[in-house]
């Protein structure tokens, strides 16, 4: 049996206590205690708060040396956590403990099967304070969603990294939406300095994931040249529907006249593309075509219809992350791809024609936004996704630094959430509508949490935990760029930086600027 921390007195509740520290050197807030129950057992609990105090009074501290001891008092607050009955659920002491009552620090395997922390699966990190890993459920956490939410430069990316790595290693498949290209990084192995020094202590070493990831680019292999291959949408027997969703704000008449075209088309043709859609269009005798013949042409010089799409079988395979890097392509496009491949993942996982499988969304505020801050063409589906996913094995990792703008049935829908730094009041609000519970207490430590760790509030554990972030074994592709360190010493040294094929499609006449940053196709 370890020492005693302290020992209980005054007014004790079933919930709260306080109690006199005998060794202030072993205790910090939010360690794991516990206290012994005539009825229940060890029972654990947790230190909520720390106070020190003494008789001194403020003359008498004006006076005194520096030197000179004080006595003073520490005082701490618990609360009850709970022990595990015969059954395995979680239950609370019907009666106080009693004043006099000595606390202790608690053992790991109390903690481990009081908060109901798994000993296999997805390896966050370790448990503040302690040595205990911390590992969540992999089939829970992707059947029933997941939401990583922080601050601008508080370690969102680093730590979807994180599960990332870990998801690869348990063989569920991956599709990234990545926003602005930071995890093809995944493909190199963690050679910060910093970094290999703490892996020892997490037990990992440094890993690149180079067979298991795979970048496809909406752009051409030209302007993307990291990428291993580029995605398209099948560009074959469009139906009016999914055109709708491509070319979107069109009018219930222009909606007709689309649906009339496709339909003579499919009438007369087996296979019919954009082109013939436009031409059918240009036959009809009405005003109105003129503005869906427009929108098809602007979008067809995306270049991203083809005849050879990519296929969703290739995309979703057990230990394969396939990565959709759309860094510099258009917000609105960037919208349309994330709602097409999504509504594609979703109808293939209902028939079962793929693997059960994860899809991340980066930046989730911008594809799924509230209502009445933002519309995003992908919004409807991604909302379907959250509600109706886990019934087919689609889940959802939605990552955000404003958590505010992201919809709320969304992350509401999300059964675990990883909560890094947030100071934001907007933020904060939305966090406290989202997690049941969510007290003052909680909020403030949101406020304060430490560069590397993560709150972790989700139904499978009993209460939320904080978390020290394992390292990566990959490079993290999310750094800031370096202002001072990177910007060239005059105009014409930027200019020497660019290769031979950038000046060439900046050159580039006609087509439009779309035309030039996509290319016309495969």
């Amino acid at each position: 049996m370890r020492r005693p921390l302290g020992t209980i007195f005054g007014d004790t509740g079933a919930h709260k206590f306080k109690f006199a520290v005998t060794a202030p050197d072993l205790l910090r807030q939010g360690d794991y205690i516990k206290v012994w129950h005539p009825t229940d057992g060890w029972v654990l609990s947790q230190t909520t708060s720390i106070r020190r105090s003494s008789d001194l009074s403020f003359d008498e501290a004006k006076s005194i040396g520096t030197f000179t001891e004080i006595e003073e008092k520490v005082v701490a607050e618990g609360i009850v956590i709970g022990s595990r009955g015969e059954e395995g659920l979680l239950k609370s002491p019907r009666t106080p403990f009693s004043p006099g009552d000595r606390v202790f620090p608690a053992d790991k395997d109390l903690i481990l099967e009081t908060i109901g922390l798994g000993k296999d699966g997805i390896y966050i990190g370790f448990l503040d304070g302690n040595d205990i890993k911390v590992m969540l459920d992999p089939n829970r956490f992707v059947q029933k969603h997941c939401s990583i939410l922080a601050k601008t430069g508080s370690g969102k990316s680093y730590t979807a990294g994180v599960i990332v790595e870990e998801l690869l290693d348990k063989g569920v498949p991956l599709v990234i939406i990545d926003p602005h290209g930071e995890y093809a990084s995944l493909k190199s192995e963690n050679e910060s300095e910093g970094d290999l020094k703490q892996m020892g202590r997490y037990g990992i070493t440094a890993e690149a994931y180079l067979d298991q990831v795979m970048v496809y680019t909406p752009a051409n292999l030209a302007i993307a040249p990291h990428a291993d291959a580029v995605f398209r949408l099948d560009g074959v027997n469009l139906d009016a529907r999914r055109l709708s969703l491509m070319v979107p704000a069109l009018t219930d008449t222009q909606l007709g006249l689309l649906y009339q075209s496709i339909k003579t088309l499919k009438e007369r043709m087996d296979f019919y593309r954009i082109d013939d859609i436009i031409n059918e269009l240009g036959e009809i005798k009405s005003n109105t075509k003129w503005a869906i013949i427009h929108a098809l042409e602007l979008f067809k010089e995306t270049g991203i219809l083809s005849d050879s799409p990519t296929l969703l079988d290739e995309l979703v395979k057990p230990r394969k992350a396939s990565i959709i890097d759309m860094k510099g392509v258009d917000p609105k496009l960037q919208e349309i791809l994330v709602s097409q491949l999504a509504s594609q993942l979703f109808d293939a996982r209902k028939i079962g024609r793929i693997p059960p499988l994860m899809l991340v969304i980066e930046e989730a505020h911008n594809f799924c936004p509230e209502k009445g801050i933002g519309k995003a063409t992908s919004s409807d589906i991604l909302r379907t996704i959250a509600s109706e996913g886990r019934k087919f094995g689609l889940g959802l990792l939605v990552i955000s630094q404003r958590p505010a703008r992201v919809d709320k049935n969304i992350l509401s829908q999300c059964n675990t959430q990883i909560i890094l730094k947030v100071t934001n009041p907007n933020d904060l609000k939305a966090l406290s509508k989202g997690l049941e519970g969510m007290s003052s207490d909680l909020e403030e430590e949101i406020k304060r949490i430490p560069a590397g760790m993560a709150l972790i509030v989700s139904n499978d554990i009993e209460k939320p935990v904080l978390v020290d972030v394992r390292v990566r074994k990959t490079r993290h592709g999310g750094e800031s760029s370096k202002i001072v360190s990177t910007y060239p010493a005059s105009w014409e040294d930027y200019l020497d930086t660019l290769d031979t094929e950038d000046e060439v499609v900046t050159e580039e006449k006609g087509g439009g600027f779309l035309s030039r940053l996509f290319g016309r196709g495969v």
